[in-house]
C-alpha cells in the first residue's frame, strides 16, 4: 500500500523557519519524482518544489526561489521541503506527492500519489 505521511506543518512567524517531512512507503523511492504542493483557502492547488529521487534535481516555483528549500534521504524514504523566510502568502495546506519518473508529463502535473496534508500557518 502507497503511503505518503506528511508532517511538521504548524503556526510560524514570518522571518521564521519551518522543515516539513514527507515519510514515503509502497513503492520505488529512487523511481519517483516528490512534488510539494499547496493549497490557500480560496486558491487552486499550485506546485511548490519538486525533487528526482534518481537523479537529486530540483525545481521551484518562482514564489519560493531562494528561500525553500528541497531534499530527500534515500535512505529513509522521505523528502523535506525546508522553508525559510516564510511569508504570510505561504500560509497553505502543504502536500506532497509522488510520481514516477518514467511516466511523469511534467514537473507539477499528474501525480499518482497524494498525502493528507499538513498545515502551515505564518503570522505577520
Amino acid at each position: 500500500e502507497v503511503q505518503l505521511v506528511e508532517s511538521g506543518g504548524g503556526l510560524v512567524q514570518a522571518g521564521g523557519s519551518l522543515r516539513l517531512s514527507c515519510a514515503a512507503s509502497g513503492f520505488t523511492f529512487d523511481d519517483y519524482a516528490i512534488g510539494w504542493f499547496r493549497q490557500a483557502p480560496g486558491k487552486e492547488r499550485e506546485g511548490v518544489s519538486c525533487i528526482f529521487n534518481n537523479d537529486g534535481s530540483t525545481y521551484y516555483a518562482d514564489s519560493v526561489k531562494g528561500r525553500f528549500t528541497i531534499s530527500s534521504d534515500n535512505a529513509k524514504n522521505t523528502v523535506y521541503l525546508q522553508m525559510n523566510s516564510p511569508k504570510p502568502e505561504d500560509t497553505a495546506v502543504y502536500y506532497c506527492a509522488a510520481v514516477s519518473i518514467a511516466t511523469m508529463t511534467g514537473i507539477f502535473y499528474e501525480y499518482d500519489y497524494w498525502g493528507q496534508g499538513t498545515q502551515v500557518t505564518v503570522s505577520s
